[in-house]
């Protein structure tokens, strides 16, 4: 695969792959990446479609927007063009109604695999369903003009698109209640000192930004990194002991692999 091949280019995603490094790039920015069924549908499809020599991912959003969320479309009565509306969905069967909703999810449950570190870059609004794409990466370096919002209690729903879990993670309960029930922004300086952002930096800083960081990351031999994520993501479920237990193991199996040893 020669540099910056394009993978796939449909339904307002474009995935791009140089070497190890993968972009994912949200291209509607005259709707400011509103999010849609099918955009989703591609997002799932993106992550699908990676060569198993990407090792770092990059999210980000053309324009001046990284995503205002679900467009609003889907709200209509007429929904969008071949897709059944959201309010058609919510009179049709609840079994039905879980297993779309599943399918969406999907295409924000991919980013956190183990064997890829992900970061999404983000720029002006990332509100709703922004939000948590944003949210579904393991890093996000965001510009001094960022702008999240958790709006879907305000519109009388809640957050389902994986975004409560790692939101709840980074901030704690407390504040992630208070901005979800609030809806209101989180703006750079809060998302940096809360640990929502790894990094804040000048908007037109961003892809640099995202660049040095990815070559940082690929620094690191791929099986210790991924060991590494394994590890850390793992220690929210365990406690001190099972902790310790699973980092021996996870040494163990570096060592073994080091000196060429295999079971």
């Amino acid at each position: 695969m020669t540099s910056l091949d394009t993978v796939l280019d449909k339904d307002g995603v474009r995935l791009t792959v140089d070497d190890a490094v993968a972009t994912v790039t949200l291209t509607n920015p005259a709707k400011r990446n509103a999010q849609s069924p099918a955009l989703w549908r591609a997002l799932t499809e993106a992550g699908r479609a990676l060569p198993g020599t990407v090792r770092v991912v990059v999210l980000r959003g053309e324009g001046k927007s990284f995503s205002a969320g679900l467009d609003r479309q889907a709200f209509t009565p007429e929904g969008f063009d071949g897709e059944p509306s959201f309010l058609d969905m919510a009179r049709g069967p609840e079994a039905e109604l879980d297993a779309t909703i599943a399918e969406y999810q999907e295409a924000f449950t991919w980013w956190r695999r183990n064997d890829l570190v992900s970061i999404a870059t983000v720029q002006g609004h990332a509100i709703g369903a922004g939000f948590q794409l944003a949210l579904a990466c393991d890093l996000r370096i965001v510009a001094e003009d960022v702008q999240f919002a958790m709006r879907e209690t305000s519109l009388g729903l809640v957050p389902d698109l994986t975004g409560t879990h790692p939101l709840v993670n980074l901030v704690g309960y407390a504040r992630a209640l208070e901005i979800c029930a609030t809806g209101r922004f989180v703006h750079a300086e809060e998302a940096e000192r809360t640990g929502l952002a790894n990094l804040v930096v000048p908007a037109d800083q961003l892809d640099a930004a995202a660049r040095d960081l990815a070559g940082a990351l690929l620094a690191a031999p791929r099986d210790a990194v991924v060991e590494t994520k394994a590890l850390l993501a793992g220690a929210l479920s365990r406690d001190y002991e099972q902790q310790r237990v699973a980092e021996r193991a996870a040494q163990g199996r570096r060592l073994r692999d080091l000196a060429g040893i295999t079971d």
